[in-house]
């Protein structure tokens, strides 16, 4: 075979070389990242400050009871939103589809029927 040697020139002959994939990092991304941290640190925060207001609060500080309602009611609502938006960027990520959290593709078009052509008789 002539020419076989160190090139293949067949007709179905390309780079084996996929597409590059584009870069990941944009400022969507740097942002939820931002604030996914920010609300991990202050849920931090807030769960310390409650476990202070309720040492002073059983000390005998009537004031400290209210304050302790409103840091656990933060705390809560801080991991809330942290956990949204840690599922948010995974979902960007790639990591998480619509269709594992349970959501359609496409809210306008029906989900596809199990089975096939031949189920669908």
């Amino acid at each position: 075979m002539a020419g076989s040697a160190g090139s293949s020139a067949g007709k179905r002959a390309g780079s084996r070389r996929g597409p590059r994939r584009r870069s990941r990092h944009s400022p969507r991304l740097l942002l939820l990242t931002g604030g996914i941290t920010a609300l991990v640190v202050a849920w931090g925060y807030l769960v310390w400050a409650a476990i202070d207001f309720g040492a002073a609060a059983r000390a005998g500080e009537q004031v400290a009871w209210a304050f302790l309602a409103l840091a656990s009611l933060g705390a809560v609502a801080c991991l809330f939103a942290g956990l949204m938006l840690g599922v948010r960027l995974l979902r960007m990520l790639g990591v998480l589809s619509p269709q594992a959290l349970g959501e359609p593709v496409d809210p306008d078009r029906a989900p596809k029927p199990k089975g096939g052509k031949r189920a669908a008789r």
